[in-house]
């Protein structure tokens, strides 16, 4: 059997656990208490603050894959002009023109623009 102690509380605590126990025993009741108390604490690290991204992440992050598409465009056509057979000056001219558009998308910050997320 274990040892076992006694421990003392004013009146209110005790009246509240009795109050709030159910058909525990008091000493179950506080040991459930401490053991999910010191569970929750496991869980979340003290340093995490904010639970949601901010819309500066949001407007961070959007313009950080425009820039990564843009990127791989450029990649996949250049990889293609320098393996594929040599494209008409026009095909060329046309892609120029997309990638050209695409920078000047980038460049342009249009405040209305929106990242909207839709959860089903």
């Amino acid at each position: 059997m274990a040892e076992k102690r006694m421990l003392i509380v004013p009146a209110e605590l005790a009246k509240r656990i009795n109050e709030n126990r159910g058909d525990m025993s008091q000493a179950e009741f506080i040991d459930f208490l401490m053991d999910s108390q010191l569970k929750e604490e496991t869980k979340e690290p003290k340093g995490i603050k904010e639970k949601y991204v901010t819309r500066e992440e949001i407007h961070i992050f959007e313009q950080d894959m425009k820039s990564l598409m843009k990127r791989a465009l450029d990649f996949f056509v250049s990889y293609g002009l320098e393996l594929g057979k040599q494209s008409p000056k026009t095909e060329f001219e046309e892609l120029s023109s997309r990638l050209r558009e695409l920078e000047d998308d980038l460049a342009s910050e249009d405040k209305s623009k929106r990242a909207t997320i839709k959860w089903k």
